[in-house]
């Protein structure tokens, strides 16, 4: 059944040896899945903003969770397949990527990218609810509101992160968590920044619009209508497996930084991913 579809995401394990081939491997998802620091979902219900594969949906449904939505629609209308191929080969012949193309790999109607959230559901005899819908558009009345709300990497694909952050809140009853790319402008950590992205410019991917800094984060969560909002981040320097830290820490190491006079040796803009916690 897994080798039916040509392409996963994440690995997802169907038991009895079975492991989805995903591009995220399972060690990596494991350290994801640790850094999130989920809180307990036995008897919760939890909202995944984004689900794609379906990997924390039903990560969640595993835990416990009494009530699991999965919500997408973007990844879900994609040929996934050949996106990733396309994408890929411009990665490997240093060219920019052609948002036409991609609008050529988008099918709405047919829904190709759902075959392998699909094939998981079936696997796992998952019980987990799946809405097709934009969630900027999705009626809030009839999704209800959740005791956990996961937005994991979606924000910085949002064009008003603002206003997308201003739904979250109002989906949630209990505590968002809210995962994105992020930027650090050493010297600056008392500014909440954010980084625009143009086209394509993170990651040769143009549906990457933004990367905010911890600072602007936390203030987003809190003019959206949250009213408790924690910040905890990976490690500033790339490809490392540090554990998180909180978002002091991150600063101050910054500041070190700076100080010293080793930014220099880096980029202007470090980029990573934090992780925001953020309470109704």
């Amino acid at each position: 059944m897994a080798q039916s579809v040509p392409f996963w995401w994440h690995s997802i394990d169907f038991g009895h040896g079975v492991v989805t081939d995903g591009f995220k491997p399972v060690e990596g998802l494991q350290h994801e899945l640790k850094a999130l620091r989920l809180p307990d979902l036995h008897g919760k219900t939890v909202l995944d903003i984004g689900a794609y594969d379906g990997f924390f949906s039903f990560e969640a449904e595993r835990r416990g969770a009494e009530r699991v939505v999965a919500l997408d629609h973007y990844v879900w209308a994609v040929d996934l397949p050949k996106a990733i191929a396309y994408w890929k080969e411009c990665n490997e012949r240093g060219i920019p990527f052609d948002p036409k193309a991609e609008a050529a790999q988008f099918h709405p109607e047919e829904l190709p990218g759902m075959l392998a959230y699909k094939t998981a559901h079936r696997a796992l005899d998952s019980k987990v609810e799946t809405v097709v819908q934009d969630f900027l558009e999705a009626d809030a009345a009839q999704l209800g509101t959740f005791d956990v709300v996961l937005f994991l990497g979606v924000l910085y694909h949002m064009q008003n992160p603002f206003q997308a952050l201003q739904r979250v809140a109002s989906l949630t009853r209990g505590v968002a968590i809210i995962e994105t790319e992020a930027m650090a402008l050493p010297g600056n950590e008392h500014r909440a920044l954010c980084e625009f992205f143009e086209a394509g410019e993170l990651n040769n991917d143009s549906s990457n619009w933004w990367a905010p800094n911890e600072k602007a984060v936390a203030g987003m969560c809190r003019a959206a209508g949250f009213s408790r909002v924690e910040v905890v981040v990976g490690s500033p320097l790339p490809n490392s497996a540090r554990k998180p830290v909180t978002a002091r820490v991150r600063s101050s190491l910054a500041a070190m930084l700076h100080e010293l006079g080793l930014r220099k040796r880096l980029a202007d803009i470090i980029r990573y991913r934090a992780i925001g916690y953020a309470w109704q």
